[in-house]
């Protein structure tokens, strides 16, 4: 597995090297860091007067849950998000004609166990493939307040090309998105919504942890195996996420390896162009809906 740090690398070249399990890593640029400052204002004006980070010495699991099921729909929907991901994937070079993205999720990961399912829920690991992700699907990490690599997100790269035994064959999206989507901030203590996990022991360790500044990117392949890091700091982590594809690479059938993914439908519907923000067309979405 390669490494690759602010890299010039054309966009072509760097999809390529992600489908074979490369990660990259980037420098905040100015619409990163006005995302993650949209992230920082929605998140401290909703939990005002306390420390959004700090909020599990004061206040209840419940009502934290309620807050997070308000604010973090708010930073989804809200107009300046996709701007200011149109302006970071400018900034990197990608073809805006050609690149489709989907909304950007803001996640969050509380110290102990004051606040790990539904709305804050602390991913297992599991590779995005197993939740009907597309193969050439390239996933965006950054992080919103400072990281540490007490409160990030791993890698387990010894399972790039090693099958796992896993749930995703009894994983539906668009049955997950009737189900299962809306009822996330009612699962406060546990998680008991059906999801794809491994269904057998892993070895974790060696993991890589990359600690980025706040407004970092780094880009990954939707087959790398990942996971919440368990928060041993005293701080809330912060985090955004969003999702690209390019639509040549659809029709061309380029992308990662599948070696476990059995899940069905596609999340491929959820995808807008960057240039316009028009939807993906339905071709592209149908080659993957089997």
């Amino acid at each position: 597995m390669n490494i690759f740090n602010d890299s010039k690398m054309n966009d072509k070249a760097r999809r390529q090297c992600l489908y074979e399990g490369s990660l990259f890593a980037y420098r905040p640029s100015p619409s990163s860091l006005q995302l993650c400052q949209l992230a920082r204002e929605l998140v401290d004006q909703a939990f005002s007067p306390l420390d959004p980070r700090k909020l599990h010495e004061s206040l209840s699991a419940d009502r934290c849950a309620e807050v997070l099921a308000v604010v973090k729909p708010r930073f989804i929907h809200h107009p300046k998000s996709k701007e200011f991901i149109q302006g970071l994937l400018a900034e990197l070079g990608y073809d805006l004609e050609k690149t489709y993205f989907d909304v950007p999720r803001l996640r969050s990961a509380f110290p102990s166990d004051y606040l790990k399912s539904g709305i804050a829920y602390a991913f297992h690991p599991h590779r995005d493939t197993w939740y009907s992700a597309p193969l050439c699907q390239i996933n965006w990490w950054m992080p919103v307040y400072p990281i540490s690599q007490g409160n990030c997100m791993a890698v387990h790269p010894n399972y790039w090309e090693q099958p796992v035994k896993n749930g995703s064959k009894t994983y539906n999206y668009a049955q997950w998105n009737r189900e299962s989507r809306q009822s996330a901030a009612a699962h406060v203590k546990t998680d008991t919504r059906v999801q794809p996990k491994p269904e057998e022991p892993l070895t974790l360790s060696p993991d890589l942890r990359l600690v980025c500044d706040v407004g970092g990117p780094y880009l990954f392949s939707a087959a790398q195996m990942h996971s919440t890091v368990p928060n041993q700091t005293n701080e809330a982590r912060y985090s955004i996420d969003f999702r690209t594809v390019n639509i040549d690479d659809i029709w061309d059938g380029l992308g990662a390896p599948n070696v476990d993914s059995a899940c069905s439908g596609t999340s491929l519907g959820d995808f807008i162009r960057a240039s316009d923000l028009s939807p993906i067309p339905p071709e592209a979405v149908a080659i993957y809906d089997k």
